[in-house]
């Protein structure tokens, strides 16, 4: 299919980036658009890593404030898999956000999938990881993480109860939702 870029100017440049494109593509039947203009939010690519405790059958998340998710009435403070925004190799990345937002030093990460998460307004795409960790004891709420003006705290939860919080609206952040189900498959592989 193709795609005829007729202007592309930057709108916002700050830590984001938003671009405004007027374009035409190729429509199914053969023929081209009209000219249209779309924006695009530009906020990097993502690396997130789910990370399993074998010993306990139990999940590491985290726990932080994000603006966004408070706006119109949202819980404000979301349940989340580690994550950050890819600025070197995706591996790089996931290994400094774990140790970072979490203190776990990883091995081998499991490549899981990749989405978009908003392709209707942001090019931002997910790479989702699994990561083996072995901690025994009880698992409960009792780190607290974070870089500069993070706040973050580390919660250990039976991977049961985690499809529970889904259920119930506690976990609403789509890539802890997708990592939590790919994770759910790979252990069923087992």
């Amino acid at each position: 299919m193709k795609v005829i870029i007729k202007d592309l100017t930057r709108e916002y440049d700050g830590f984001f980036k938003v671009n405004k494109a007027i374009l035409q593509h190729e429509k199914f039947d053969g023929s081209m658009s009209r000219e249209i203009d779309r924006l695009n939010f530009d906020r990097g690519d993502t690396v997130a890593v789910i990370l399993y405790n074998k010993t306990n059958n139990s999940v590491v998340l985290v726990k932080q404030f994000r603006y966004p998710a408070y706006v119109d009435d949202g819980p404000g403070w979301l349940i989340e898999c580690v994550a950050g925004i890819k600025d070197s190799d995706e591996v790089t990345v996931a290994r400094k956000e774990v140790l970072e937002e979490t203190g776990y030093k990883i091995g081998e990460l499991k490549y899981l999938t990749q989405f978009y998460p908003s392709p209707g307004g942001c090019s931002e795409k997910i790479s989702i990881y699994l990561a083996y960790i072995e901690a025994k004891g009880e698992t409960k709420e009792e780190k607290y993480f974070g870089i500069g003006n993070e706040d973050i705290q580390v919660i250990e939860i039976p991977l049961t109860r985690a499809f529970e919080k889904i259920k119930n609206g506690e976990i609403c952040d789509g890539k802890t939702i997708i990592a939590l189900f790919c994770l759910r498959d790979e252990l069923e592989k087992r």
